[in-house]
């Protein structure tokens, strides 16, 4: 019996790890400095002299490229949340802006029978000219200025669709993402969402959301 109560006693004393039980790893927070930040821009390389109003609004102009982009600076991670290198960030972007499209433009080089070529193996012929292709009555459904589209066959009871109602930029601490812009958008007002996440996978998570309120002018 005296035996049996000094290895009673002594069982307490024993490691979790030693009697092969893991002990729960304390919660880490996701980002190295303690605090998850974002900061995100409009691109005034693409967009020169964009600026933002006492009113919180974005002035973009529509000058000729078909696109604007915002730019983004996350947060770096800690090095729990980091594999092989890759931050396991992600930023979700989104606009409340969408448009249709009926049909489609594009050109295609033209090439002679003689034609002149780039190298000695006459394997990269230089075009003589282009021709233009236009396919109309397309169906395209509608898409949002984030560069997702919904269509007939979009599944909206499936357990990936809120994947499919946006785009993604991941594994990155510097992100952008660009938008689609015409002259037919002067003079509206649209909104751009971007939603970072610090940790995509299991474990403590921060999300920061942003928002630009724009107004396109010409």
């Amino acid at each position: 019996m005296r035996k049996l109560i000094l290895m009673l006693s002594f069982l307490p004393l024993l490691s979790c790890s030693w009697l092969g039980i893991e002990e729960k790893e304390a919660a880490v927070y996701p980002c190295l400095d303690g605090n998850c930040d974002a900061v995100f821009q409009i691109d005034p390389g693409v967009s020169p002299g964009v600026y933002q109003d006492k009113n919180e609004y974005w002035h973009i102009k529509y000058w000729g490229p078909k696109y604007f982009t915002i730019l983004g600076k996350l947060d770096e991670l800690h090095p729990k949340y980091v594999l092989n290198k890759t931050p396991l960030v992600e930023a979700h972007w989104d606009s409340d802006y969408w448009i249709t499209f009926d049909g489609i433009t594009f050109k295609i080089p033209i090439y002679s029978v003689l034609s002149w070529f780039n190298d000695k193996a006459f394997k990269d012929p230089i075009p003589v000219g282009t021709r233009t292709i236009t396919l109309n009555n397309l169906d395209f459904g509608i898409t949002n200025l984030a560069g997702y589209s919904i269509n007939k066959a979009t599944c909206w009871d499936c357990p990936y669709t809120p994947r499919l109602l946006g785009s993604y930029t991941r594994y990155s601490y510097s992100t952008k993402q660009q938008f689609f812009l015409d002259q037919y958008m002067v003079g509206d007002t649209l909104r751009i969402m971007v939603k970072a996440t610090f940790n995509t996978d299991l474990g403590p998570r921060e999300v920061v959301e942003k928002k630009f309120d724009i107004i396109v002018e010409k």
